[in-house]
């Protein structure tokens, strides 16, 4: 019996050795993460923005666009967002299965009572004194405890896989959350911006209409023939036709608002801003390096989470390949009247302990510890792709917002030029000095300018979200209800 103790430490610690570790250390230099430029940003047209290496995500950083409508539909969307709602729900459950996995780790005890009524043939023995008697009742109570002896960690690296389950999905609920909210501040800025265009459409529908009356004009005075009225009436038509499809997908946007906040599209939205105007750029960026990225990113944590949980499923594996030590005891009365139940004579009492080891199972056992080291091998290069992943998207915004200012500022200078071209144009026009093909270029020039700087202007804002996303989006969950 002496050499029993040590025997079990002994495999209890081969045990501990084969469990793989779960590092989550990837040697990562303290450089700004994906080595992007955080040189600041300083373009001729629109807001400079600097970055601040270190300085973590603002927990509301979408209050930083300084717009009230806007935060409003971000605090309805977090309170009624369907995926929140799902993403909650999957939390709820984890933790309360991680609550049943733990409470294997702990004595079970269970308390019964049985009430019989019972009659006998005379020729069958009864549990009566008077064997002469053959209808009697008979009470039972007994209080049973178990203990499983979890010796090599079978239980315990159960419970604590569950709890990293739980981790896992606390953290997934924050990813849902900075998605949901990163989605809807886009489809804000979307839809500001496609208000924008629509509006320099729609100038542009009236800017051919006056063009076109100018040449009717000149036609009748001779001046210019039917073929060029024909040609400009085509014009019109297609800058009209134009129109449609940037109402359509502004109508799109709306939609999306819409579900985001856990409405039904085509209802009366809340407040939006009316155009990107009224979106104020963040004039001060985070900037993260990779450790402290790895921290904030939802994603990633929940990554890291899955992977620690897989290396526990690695140890209950084996511990199942192990003996297996449960202790059991009974204590209760039995008597054929309830008054009696404890009374002298009518007290028993049990205790057992029982030892089990797999002998042959088909090979089973080695095939699941197989498995579940395959399963960890997944999730430890899934956990490296997420963390690559939060990587390259902090780099490719960065590097979008140094293309975005450069954009902005051609965008900007573009469509001054083609207003100040039309202008003249218009006036020339009106004298005779300039054609029609003259006029229907720069009529197409301004149209363009015009939609390209708006969608400059909003490529900044998406850019500027699409980094405070990247960088963890500071979206935290409630806590635990």
């Amino acid at each position: 019996m002496r050499r029993a103790a040590p025997l079990a430490l002994l495999l209890l610690g081969a045990c501990t050795a084969l469990a793989p570790a779960a590092r989550t250390d990837l040697s990562l230099a303290p450089t700004p993460a994906g080595n992007a430029s955080i040189e600041p940003i300083d373009p001729a047209t629109g807001t400079a923005q600097h970055f601040a290496l270190g300085a973590g995500v603002p927990g509301e950083w979408w209050k930083q666009f300084g717009n009230p409508a806007l935060d409003a539909l971000v605090t309805r969307a977090l309170a009624a967002n369907n995926d929140l709602a799902v993403a909650d729900a999957a939390l709820r459950q984890a933790r309360a299965q991680a609550g049943v996995a733990a409470a294997g780790q702990y004595p079970q005890i269970d308390a019964s009572y049985q009430a019989q009524r019972a009659r006998v043939a005379n020729l069958i023995a009864t549990p009566l004194a008077d064997p002469n008697a053959t209808l009697y009742s008979l009470h039972t109570a007994q209080v049973t405890v178990a203990y499983p002896l979890d010796l090599f960690g079978a239980v315990a690296t159960r419970a604590q896989s569950a709890r990293y389950a739980a981790q896992a999905a606390q953290f997934r609920l924050g990813a849902a959350r900075t998605t949901v909210v990163a989605n809807l501040v886009q489809a804000v800025i979307q839809q500001a911006s496609l208000a924008e265009q629509l509006a320099a459409a729609r100038q542009a529908v009236e800017a051919n209409r006056e063009v076109l009356v100018l040449l009717r004009r000149r036609r009748e005075l001779g001046a210019l023939g039917s073929a060029d009225v024909a040609t400009q009436e085509a014009a019109l038509a297609a800058a009209e036709a134009a129109v449609p499809a940037l109402e359509r997908a502004q109508l799109r946007q709306r939609a999306i608002i819409s579900t985001l906040i856990g409405q039904a599209p085509g209802t009366a939205l809340p407040d939006l801003p009316a155009s990107l105007a009224d979106l104020h750029l963040p004039a001060e960026l985070p900037a993260a390096v990779p450790s402290a990225l790895v921290v904030a990113r939802p994603d990633v944590r929940a990554a890291q989470a899955a992977m620690q949980g897989a290396a526990m499923d690695v140890g209950t594996a084996i511990a199942a390949r192990l003996p297996a030590i449960n202790l059991t005891a009974s204590y209760g009365g039995t008597a054929t009247s309830f008054s009696d139940m404890f009374g002298p004579g009518n007290l028993f009492w049990q205790m057992a302990a029982g030892f089990s080891q797999p002998l042959l199972h088909g090979g089973a056992l080695l095939n699941q510890q197989r498995a579940a080291r395959a399963a960890f091998d997944a999730t430890r290069a899934q956990y490296r792709g997420a963390v690559l992943l939060a990587f390259a998207d902090v780099s490719d915004a960065l590097a979008g917002l140094h293309a975005d200012a450069r954009i902005l500022d051609a965008a900007a200078r573009a469509d001054s030029a083609a207003a100040r071209s039309l202008s003249n144009l218009t006036r020339q026009l009106e004298l005779g000095a300039v054609g029609r093909v003259e006029a229907q270029a720069a009529l197409a020039a301004r149209a363009n300018a015009a939609g390209a700087l708006a969608q400059a202007r909003a490529a900044r804002l998406a850019d500027t979200v699409a980094l405070y996303q990247a960088l963890g989006g500071g979206v935290v969950p409630p806590a635990a209800r």
